[in-house]
C-alpha cells in the first residue's frame, strides 16, 4: 500500500492532513462550482444551479473515494478543466441539435459512468505506465486546447451576452455587453491575478471569488437593485437545495430517465467517454509525476487509475461531477502540511460539510465571477512557454504538433486531437531515428585484433591481409525506418570484405524488416564467397525480446554463410585463423615445437639455445588442466610447444576475466621468471598441451660463469613484454573509443 502505509501516522501528520485538506478544499470548491455551472448552464438557469451542486459533490465524493483507493500521498482529486471541456462541449452540441433536456442529462450520466469504468480498465490492464509516456507536445497541445475551449466558452458568460448570441457577435457588437457583469468578472480576474503578489495565506481563487461577490453587491446596492433578489435573476447561480431528499432525487433521476427509454445512441456515449477517460487519466498521472519529483515518493500509476475510476463512478452515482488529480489543490495541500493520502480524505469530508452548510451562500455567487475565474484558469492552462519553440529551427516541428492539436481540439474533438498529436509525435520520432546513424564505427581486421597473442610474423600477415575482414559496430534501433540507411552503410563492405562481422552490443531493437535486410547481406556475401558473422547478440532488449533467439527463429542462421558468436574477440579470432590458414601460416601441427623454433629465443645463438635445452623440462597437460594458478609461487618461464591455453584474471565474485588466448609458439609466466613474485593470472589448457618449463634457479646454476646467455634471454623477454605492452595500449584505446 502506498500513501498511509508508507508514512507513520502521528498527531503531527494527522494535524497537517486535516489543515492541508481544508486548504485544498478552499481551492478546489470554487473551481468545481464553476465547472459544474459551465456544463449545465446551457440547459437553463435552474440546471446551472444543479451543476454547481454537482461540482461540490464531485469535490466531496471523488476526493474522498479516490484518496482512499488510489493511495497517492498528498494527491487531491476534484472536478477539473478537461472534464468541464468535454462535458460542456457535449451539452452544447446536443442542445444545438435540439435534444431534450432529459436526454442530455442521461447522456452526460452515461458518459461519466462509462469513462469511470474505462479508467478502472486502464488500471487493471496496467496501461498507467503507457499513459505517462504521452509525448510532451501532445500533452501541452491538449492542455492548451482545453484552456482555449474554456476561454471561448466563458467569455460570453462573463460579458452576459443575450441567450443565443455567439462570442463573435459579441466581439462585433459591444452594445450586447452587460457592463455590470463585465465589471464583476473583471474584479474577480484582477484579484486572482494580483493576489499572489500579496503573499496571503488565503488561496487566490477564494480571494477572487470574494472580490466578485463584493463587487456584485456594491452594484446591487447602488446601480442594479434587481440583483438583490434570487428569483428570476440569471446573473447568479440561483437557489440550491442540499437536503437529503433533493440529493436522493438527483441521484435517482438518471435511472428514472433510463427506465423511461431515454437511451442515447452508443456512439454518442462511447467516444466522449473514451476521450474523458484518457484526458482524466493523463491529468491525474501528470500531477502524480510532478508530486513524486517534489516529494521523492513513488506513486503506483495503475492503482491510482483504479482509484480515480472508482472515485469518479461514486461521484457520478451520487449526482456529482467526474474529475482527476488536480495540480493546484494538490500543491496547496502539500504547502499547508498535508503528508499522507488522508489529506485527500479530509478534503472530501470538508467539502461534504460545505455542501450542507454553504449552499445558501453559494446561491449568490455571480455567474460572471465564475466565468472570469474559469477564464483565468484557461489562460493559465495554455502553454505560453512553447511559443519560444518557434525561435529555434530544431523545435519548430514540435510547436507544429502543439498547434495542430490545439486547432483540431477546437474545431473537431479532444480525442481526435490527442490521436492526431500522438500520430505526429510518432512520425517525428521515426524521422529522428532515420537521421540518426545506426553504425557506430567501422574498422578492418588490419586495425583491430582478437585477444589471442600472435607472433610477429602472424601479426605482419594479419596487418597485410586483414582488410579482407570488416568489423561494423551497430547501435540504436534497427527497424523499417532505418533499414535502408543501414544497408547503404554496409554495401561498401560487401565487395572487398570476405568476412563481415556485425557487433550488436549497442542495438536497442530489431524488427522483421531489419532481419530481412540481414538476409540480403548474407546472401550477397555468399554469392561472393564471403561469410556474415553476428556477435554479441543481446539476450534481453529493452522491449524484453531475446535477440539471439529471434534471429535463430527466423531461420537466417540456418545457412553456411552466417555464423553467430558470443564474443567479439571470438569472431575476430575466427577471422584471423581464416586469414593465416589462407596464407599457409597455419597447418597441421607437427608435434611439440622444439625450443630452437620459438620466436622469443631467436636472438640467441645456437649454443645459447642448446644450454637452455639442457635445463628445460617438457610437461604435458590435458584439456581443462590448470597450468599456472594466480598467486602460486614460481620462477619458471613457460614456452607453449603444442596446443592452446587461456589466460584469465580471477575476480572477487568468483568469476574470471579472460585476458588472452595463447597458441603454439607463445610464452607465459615471464614476469615471475624476472622478479620471482607469485603468478599474476590463471593459465588453463584449452586443448591438450605440451609446455617447455625453464626454471630460473636451475638455469642460473647451469650457466655458472656464463652470464651472457641470461642477459640475452632477459633482453628477449623485455622486448617481448614491450611489444605486448604496446598491443595492450592499442586495446585500451579501442576500448575507450568503443
Amino acid at each position: 500500500m502506498r500513501g498511509i502505509s508508507t508514512v507513520t501516522m502521528t498527531r503531527q501528520t494527522l494535524s497537517g492532513d486535516v489543515w492541508g485538506g481544508f486548504a485544498a478544499m478552499l481551492v478546489a470548491l470554487p473551481s468545481a462550482i464553476a465547472f459544474g455551472v459551465t456544463i449545465l448552464a446551457p440547459l437553463g438557469a435552474a440546471l446551472g444551479a444543479k451543476g454547481a451542486l454537482a461540482g461540490m459533490l464531485g469535490v466531496a465524493v471523488l476526493g474522498l473515494v479516490a484518496a482512499l483507493l488510489g493511495g497517492t500521498q498528498r494527491l487531491i482529486s476534484a472536478p477539473c478543466a478537461p472534464a468541464a471541456a468535454v462535458l460542456s462541449a457535449l451539452t452544447l452540441q446536443q442542445s444545438q441539435a435540439g435534444a431534450a433536456v432529459e436526454q442530455i442529462l442521461v447522456l452526460l450520466f452515461l458518459v461519466a459512468v462509462l469513462s469511470s469504468l474505462i479508467q478502472v480498465a486502464f488500471g487493471v490492464a496496467r496501461v498507467g505506465q503507457l499513459i505517462k509516456f504521452m509525448p510532451y507536445p501532445v500533452v501541452s497541445g491538449y492542455l492548451s486546447g482545453v484552456g482555449l475551449i474554456i476561454i471561448l466558452s466563458q467569455l460570453p458568460k462573463w460579458l452576459a451576452l443575450p441567450k443565443g448570441s455567439s462570442l463573435w457577435q459579441g466581439v462585433q457588437d459591444p452594445s450586447l455587453w452587460h457592463v455590470p457583469s463585465l465589471l464583476v468578472g473583471a474584479t474577480t480576474a484582477g484579484v486572482m491575478v494580483l493576489a499572489p503578489r500579496l503573499k496571503l495565506k488565503v488561496p487566490p481563487v477564494i480571494l477572487g471569488l470574494v472580490g466578485g461577490v463584493v463587487a456584485y453587491w456594491l452594484l446591487a446596492l447602488t446601480v442594479w437593485p434587481a440583483w438583490g433578489s434570487l428569483e428570476g435573476n440569471p446573473h447568479v447561480i440561483g437557489a440550491l437545495s442540499a437536503d437529503p431528499a433533493s440529493l436522493l432525487a438527483s441521484m435517482l433521476s438518471p435511472w428514472q430517465s433510463l427506465g423511461a427509454g431515454l437511451l442515447p445512441r452508443w456512439e454518442l456515449v462511447l467516444w466522449p467517454a473514451l476521450t474523458l477517460a484518457v484526458l482524466l487519466s493523463i491529468d491525474t498521472l501528470k500531477t502524480c509525476v510532478v508530486l513524486d519529483a517534489m516529494t521523492g515518493t513513488r506513486h503506483q500509476s495503475n492503482r491510482e487509475l483504479i482509484g480515480q475510476g472508482l472515485g469518479n463512478l461514486a461521484s457520478t452515482m451520487s449526482g456529482g461531477m467526474p474529475g482527476a488529480g488536480t495540480m493546484g489543490a494538490t500543491l496547496v495541500n502539500k504547502a499547508s502540511g498535508g503528508t499522507t493520502s488522508m489529506s485527500g480524505v479530509f478534503q472530501g469530508l470538508w467539502a461534504l460539510l460545505a455542501v450542507f452548510v454553504l449552499t445558501p451562500l453559494i446561491a449568490w455567487v455571480p455567474v460572471s465571477s465564475l466565468a472570469a475565474l474559469l477564464t483565468v484558469i484557461g489562460v493559465r492552462m495554455i502553454d505560453w512557454h512553447s511559443l519560444h519553440w518557434l525561435k529555434a529551427r530544431s523545435t519548430r516541428m514540435d510547436f507544429g504538433v502543439i498547434a495542430v492539436v490545439v486547432l483540431v481540439a477546437n474545431t473537431w474533438s479532444l480525442i481526435a486531437a490527442s490521436g492526431l498529436g500522438v500520430g505526429l509525435a510518432i512520425l517525428m520520432f521515426i524521422r529522428e531515428q532515420i537521421y540518426s546513424s545506426t553504425v557506430r564505427r567501422k574498422s578492418l581486421g588490419s586495425q583491430r585484433f582478437s585477444k589471442r597473442v600472435r607472433t610477429a610474423a602472424e601479426r605482419a600477415l594479419l596487418e597485410q591481409h586483414g582488410t579482407q575482414t570488416a568489423i561494423v559496430e551497430l547501435q540504436g534501433s534497427l527497424f523499417f525506418g532505418t533499414t535502408d540507411q543501414l544497408y547503404t552503410a554496409l554495401e561498401p563492405e560487401l565487395g572487398p570484405s570476405r568476412r563481415l562481422i556485425l557487433d550488436f552490443l549497442r542495438v536497442q531493437s530489431l524488427d522483421v524488416t531489419a532481419e530481412h535486410m540481414l538476409h540480403r547481406v548474407r546472401d550477397r556475401l555468399h554469392d561472393m564467397g564471403g561469410v556474415l558473422v553476428l556477435t554479441r547478440l543481446p539476450q534481453s532488449l529493452p522491449s524484453g525480446r531475446n535477440l539471439k533467439a529471434f534471429i535463430q527463429e527466423t531461420g537466417i542462421a540456418d545457412h553456411e554463410s552466417l555464423l553467430i558468436m558470443e564474443d567479439l574477440s571470438d569472431a575476430l579470432e575466427w577471422a584471423e585463423e581464416k586469414i593465416l590458414a589462407e596464407a599457409r601460416v597455419l597447418g597441421p601441427e607437427p608435434g611439440c615445437m622444439p625450443l630452437q623454433a620459438f620466436e622469443l629465443l631467436s636472438p640467441m645463438t645456437v649454443q645459447d639455445r642448446e644450454q637452455l635445452a639442457r635445463v628445460a623440462q617438457r610437461s604435458a597437460f590435458a584439456v581443462g588442466d590448470t597450468i599456472v594458478r594466480c598467486g602460486g609461487q614460481g620462477d619458471a618461464l613457460m614456452l607453449l610447444g603444442l596446443g592452446e591455453v587461456s589466460v584469465s584474471l580471477p575476480l572477487n565474485d568468483g568469476r574470471s576475466l579472460q585476458v588472452a588466448t595463447l597458441g603454439r609458439g607463445a610464452h607465459f609466466a615471464e614476469m615471475s621468471f624476472l622478479d620471482g613474485q607469485p603468478y599474476s593470472a590463471d593459465v588453463r589448457a584449452l586443448t591438450a598441451c605440451e609446455v617447455w618449463v625453464i626454471s630460473r634457479r636451475e638455469l642460473e646454476h647451469a650457466l655458472g660463469s656464463n652470464p651472457l646467455v641470461m642477459a640475452t634471454l632477459m633482453k628477449s623477454i623485455a622486448l617481448a613484454l614491450a611489444d605486448r605492452l604496446r598491443q595492450t595500449n592499442i586495446e585500451l584505446r579501442e576500448m575507450r573509443e568503443s
